[in-house]
């Protein structure tokens, strides 16, 4: 049975995919599309069970290995040899995975997920479930039309909470409720740590300073496992950097891609 998965599409040059964290949906890549798209065919998906994107069919899993191989059948699907690809927490495991495999021309990891301690996943887990519980509360997605609970709220993900629209939080927020794949994903994800071969294209890990989901102390972990990449801190960014620092992020991103121009395929 064919995979179907929504994604946005736009702008000219070399493919660059996007991918999302747990939860979360194509829009997080809103605030850098533009800036990408002038120098890429930029296409921003919603992973399976997220956003617009329908559960996998049955008999397909949400493990690691089942994802990347989702993906990389999505890839195959609209014709993509080798894409750039970013990812944001698990979109950004994703991506270093697809790098591990040579799936990939480079990779751009933002607050990738793997690289924890039991401790550190259980606490990402628990944050990410209590705030998608939150909104099934009666009166929870009431809090969000107020200033300070909204605050209070996007602090958890974002370095500067002030950026984040009420509108786009409970937008975002309703489409994490819905989500039909995030428990098989959390439940895949308590089991998963970073152990991949090193990847041979150009690689930049990126941590927002200010992660209060994965937090920064893990990007030890990937600079000690990924010895060749580029590891770089987002100054006063949150786990979702691209709402944070859009310009810092789109440069990190464009760079990284650079660097496969230079470096033999």
């Amino acid at each position: 049975m064919a995979i179907e998965i929504a994604y946005d599409r736009r702008g000219t040059g070399e493919p660059l995919v996007l991918l999302h964290g747990i939860g979360h949906r194509w829009q997080a890549w809103q605030p850098v599309l533009d800036r990408l798209a002038t120098d890429h065919d930029v296409i921003a998906v919603d992973l399976p069970g997220f956003g617009a994107s329908p559960a996998l069919p049955p008999g397909r899993g949400y493990d690691m290995p089942a994802a990347v191989e989702t993906i990389a059948e999505f890839f195959t699907e609209l014709g993509l040899d080798r894409p750039h690809v970013a990812g944001n927490s698990l979109g950004g495991v994703l991506s270093l995975e697809l790098a591990s495999r040579d799936l990939v021309r480079s990779a751009t990891a933002l607050s990738p997920g793997g690289f924890w301690t039991p401790r550190d996943r259980a606490w990402a887990l628990r944050v990410l479930t209590m705030i998608r519980r939150g909104g099934t509360l009666p009166g929870g997605t009431r809090l969000l039309h107020w200033k300070y609970p909204r605050l209070a709220g996007a602090s958890l993900l974002y370095g500067h909470p002030s950026k984040m629209s009420e509108e786009t939080m409970l937008a975002d927020l309703a489409s994490m409720v819905a989500s039909p794949a995030f428990d098989e994903v959390a439940d895949a994800a308590r089991d998963y740590v970073y152990d991949s071969p090193q990847p041979t294209v150009p690689v930049t890990v990126a941590w927002g300073t200010r992660d209060r989901i994965l937090w920064p102390r893990q990007a030890a972990r990937a600079a000690e496992l990924l010895p060749r990449a580029r590891h770089v801190w987002l100054h006063r960014c949150g786990h979702v950097p691209m709402v944070d620092e859009p310009e810092q992020v789109a440069s990190l991103i464009l760079a990284t891609c650079a660097r496969a121009s230079v470096t033999p395929a």
